[in-house]
């Protein structure tokens, strides 16, 4: 008889048999059941990192960063979070190369912590992938409004913002119509499930980084080096000027490099994994790092900092120099690039759904595809209207800072999750081991935690209250349900493994997973 063990946490019983759930996701992993095929390089997933990595935080919050926060020294901000991002990323890139899982955070922690910590972890994900969307659409709102205005269609305040008011009491409006329209777009197309959407996101991705590239290129040139004096302004309180301004600058654009998580959702499509995972982890928050930097360098050497809390702050970076013109074409590119963002992030949140219904956290409907378009209806439009009130009634600001300390977190769980591994599957092969042993994910953690300190206190409020409710479904509803999945998929993958060890030459897949068929 197999010895079983009860580990309390959450309040669930996990079997400690000859197989646990590591090796079951393990198992599947490697069998690439689900059909996908693995054709995606170390160089084709590094540029599917820089392309989600440098989007919305370039075009959306650099500006607010400077304005709010550190001034012309946000370029050290974004170095700052750049560091504390690579401390992550190490972790992601050890956690990758060993469960090569496209589910991510969450599917990381399932494989490696109790069940509570694995809900957690996705209902923050729901938090950082939403509040993500939503942010994106009030920032293509500001490019789309300015593109508007250049045409002679001047829309009133009234629908270009939502009645929640900003940290420095700015004018608010009734509906951020523009940006709830995108969502509602980006929610038909991911409904009907085009074809074509891969060729669209490539091409819109192109378009971003030739944007990019006009803005340093003729920004360059009209850089007025006053403005670069202080380049640390005085402090102003805990969260302006000084090193202080400089850290919550960082903690505002930290979100800015989640999407490097993006390279993760290609693990069961990446050509040994196990090796180019780390690359392209690893590879494209190097090169976005390095795009922020220059970007941001050049923007507040364009104009005064004060200036920039703004959405569009690139454009109007180049219209307060003069350059009206490259100012128009930076405002099409941004919002090109910026609604592709929209539509990665919503996708990314509804495969998160998915895995999480696979797994019994959620209802089975969240799983469900629809037969004639291939999509998970239901789960889309539930994400499209929770995006679009987010987006239509909150302010930039405020949705920043959400994202911001909801990806802290989840950096956070994936550090103690390589801590966790190491002590309970010591010999389990890591392709990619990270170096000092559990120095760095323990840097990461502290890092991780002090940046989010920067966070005002009505932030740590809104996530403690998230937190609340996802733990309350989770032991209303979550708990029993995902315990009889991991049971399930326990007893029949060690009658999978009995079966190959007494038929040494069979060939046979891992049983499939409950709920996949």
């Amino acid at each position: 008889m197999p010895e079983t063990s009860d580990n309390p946490i959450g309040g669930i019983s996990h079997k400690a048999t000859a197989s646990n759930v590591l090796d079951v996701v393990i198992a599947q992993a490697d069998a690439n059941e689900d059909g996908l095929k693995r054709t995606i390089g170390p160089i084709n997933l590094t540029s599917i990192g820089v392309a989600a990595v440098v989007g919305a935080g370039i075009f959306v919050v650099t500006g607010e960063a400077a304005a709010k926060h550190a001034g012309p020294a946000v370029v050290i901000s974004f170095v700052v979070a750049g560091l504390a991002a690579l401390l992550a990323a190490l972790c992601y890139a050890e956690l990758a190369a060993m469960v090569p899982l496209s589910g991510s955070t969450y599917s990381y922690a399932y494989a490696a912590l109790p069940a509570l910590v694995a809900w957690i972890i996705g209902w923050d994900l729901l938090l950082e992938y939403l509040f993500g969307a939503a942010n994106v659409s009030v920032g293509w709102a500001g490019y789309a409004d300015q593109l508007l205005d250049n045409i002679g269609i001047h829309l009133p305040d009234a629908v270009l913002a939502g009645p929640v008011a900003d940290h420095d009491g700015a004018l608010t409006g009734v509906l951020n119509l523009p940006a709830v329209i995108l969502i509602a777009f980006v929610t038909l197309m991911l409904i009907l499930g085009s074809r074509e959407s891969a060729t669209a996101t490539t091409i819109f991705v192109g378009v971003k980084l030739v944007t990019l590239a006009v803005f340093v290129v003729f920004g360059i040139t009209a850089i007025n080096s006053d403005n670069y004096t202080p380049f640390i302004p005085e402090p102003q309180g805990s969260s302006f000027g000084g090193w202080g301004g400089i850290l919550a600058g960082a903690a505002a654009v930290f979100y800015s490099y989640i999407s490097f998580d993006a390279v993760c959702t290609g693990a069961q499509e990446a050509k040994n994994p196990r090796k180019t995972l780390p690359i392209g982890i690893l590879g494209s928050l190097g090169v976005a790092t390095l795009v922020y930097v220059i970007v941001g360098f050049v923007m507040v050497g364009l104009t005064n900092y004060e200036n920039l809390a703004v959405p569009n702050a690139l454009s109007l970076a180049l219209q307060s120099a003069g350059l009206d013109n490259i100012g128009t074409i930076v405002d099409i590119g941004a919002t090109v690039g910026l609604a592709a963002s929209v539509l990665a992030l919503m996708y990314a949140q509804t495969r998160i759904l998915m895995r999480m219904s696979e797994d019994g956290m959620l209802p089975r409907v969240f799983r469900k595809v629809d037969r004639k378009r291939g999509t998970p209806v239901t789960t889309i439009v539930v994400c499209g209207i929770g995006a679009a009130i987010m987006a239509g009634f909150l302010p930039l600001s405020t949705l920043t800072e959400m994202i911001s300390i909801g990806t802290l977190l989840a950096f956070i769980i994936v550090a103690v999750a390589v801590v966790v591994m190491r002590r309970t599957k010591p010999d389990l092969p890591r392709p990619f081991r990270m170096p000092g042993g559990p120095t760095i994910p323990a840097i990461s953690i502290i890092v991780s935690f002090v940046i989010m300190l920067q966070l005002d206190i009505w932030t740590w409020l809104r996530l403690f209250v998230w937190l609340v409710i996802g733990v309350i479904i989770y032991f209303a509803y979550s708990r029993t349900r995902a315990q009889a999945v991991i049971d399930t998929r326990l007893e029949e993958h060690n009658a999978w493994v009995e079966e190959r060890a007494a038929h040494p030459g069979s060939h046979s897949l891992p049983p499939q997973l409950p709920g996949d068929e």
